[in-house]
Formats: structure tokens, sequence, C-alpha cells
């Protein structure tokens, strides 16, 4: 394996990390007419998944 001939400098190694950072998920709508939600995943509110029902929509408790 080949070797540094030098030790790389603080400031370069930062400069090559600058451009590594977490990128947001972008939201789309679900298509159901609810909230705005990720792509290609159920939407948690209605369970449809690409205009089906895929999974029971989740009900809150009345307290």
């Amino acid at each position: 394996m080949p070797h540094p001939k030098r030790q790389h400098s603080k400031a370069r190694s930062r400069r090559r990390r600058t451009h590594q950072g977490i990128e947001t998920i972008a939201a789309a709508s679900t298509g159901t007419g609810s909230k705005a939600g990720f792509s290609h995943r159920v939407c948690p509110i209605t369970g449809c998944y690409k205009g089906r029902q895929v999974v029971a929509p989740k009900v809150k408790k009345a307290e």
C-alpha cells in the first residue's frame, strides 16, 4: 500500500470534508390529500401507499 510522503495539514483535510455534510430528506405530497410525507414510504396517517390501503390507519385515542 502506498503511504503519503508528508502529513496532510488540518486545513487540507477539513477542506476536503466540507462537502460531506448530511443531506436533508425532501418531503413530498402523499397523493391522498393528507399532509406532506416522505416519498416511497407508507403514509403514517392514512396507511396508504401508491393510492392503495396497505396498513390500517392510526386512530388517536379520545381522552
